[in-house]
């Protein structure tokens, strides 16, 4: 098997692509070609079309990363004839005719419930001060301070976007399992994974484990990378 050299990183929602620097250090030490897509987070078929357009432009086959939404995108946008490979790091993997809003619709009794404001014209933001405790509680108070403050409005459109053809379905994922995740119950995920037959790795870490530990976000991605053919 190849290992695929193209890897591209979509973020989730509230925060942007910024966050993955600590991952691309680590894959472009190692020689891998990382892009990240800058979602403009107001739909669905936008923040796909905006992932598209990096597939684009590359020059081979790659293995494309969510977090968080960024799963739903990556589910979506995965379809893609560059695509070889789907991980998902603490991630929603929705199935057809599913979204982000009806994956968390329901949320089972006693899970942790994510401190999201009201809609305000359309769109959403988690509590500055309980963004901490809830997204990023393994990440230094200074970094965490600083994405709170940075939030990016997250569409309420984007929750709403259903799957049409889930591209774990035809490609092989892996997926990060972050246990101590109060945005994404871990056991939703461990679900989320079992059903899309995921390659699962489980480590301690927030929901923001891309930043708190990224080394462990990118072994996951050249596990991936390393245990893929190309696509036909």
């Amino acid at each position: 098997m190849a290992t695929i050299k193209n890897i591209v990183l979509v973020h989730g929602g509230f925060v942007d692509g910024s966050g993955w620097q600590g991952v691309y250090d680590h894959l472009t030490a190692d020689g891998y070609r990382v892009s990240v897509v800058q979602n403009p987070t107001l739909s669905l078929a936008g923040d796909v079309a905006a992932t598209h357009q990096v597939l684009d432009g590359l020059d081979g086959p790659a293995v494309l990363v969510g977090h968080s939404y960024g799963g739903a995108v990556i589910t979506e946008a995965g379809s893609h004839p560059q695509v070889a490979a789907l991980v998902y790091v603490t991630a929603f993997a929705p199935d057809k005719g599913e979204s982000v809003n009806s994956l968390i619709a329901d949320p089972p009794p006693g899970a942790p419930v994510p401190p999201i404001l009201p809609p305000r014209d359309g769109f959403l933001f988690l509590d500055q001060d309980k963004f901490a405790a809830s997204f990023a509680a393994d990440v230094p108070e200074k970094v965490a301070e600083f994405m709170a403050d940075s939030q990016v409005p997250w569409g309420v459109e984007a929750l709403e976007g259903v799957i049409s053809a889930p591209a774990w379905r035809t490609k092989p994922s892996w997926y990060l399992v972050a246990t101590d995740d109060r945005m994404i119950p871990p056991p939703a995920q461990r679900a989320m994974s079992e059903r899309a037959n995921s390659t699962v790795t489980e480590t301690p870490g927030s929901h923001a484990v891309y930043v708190s530990r990224p080394a462990v976000v990118a072994a996951v991605i050249a596990q991936a990378a390393e245990g893929t053919d190309s696509p036909s």
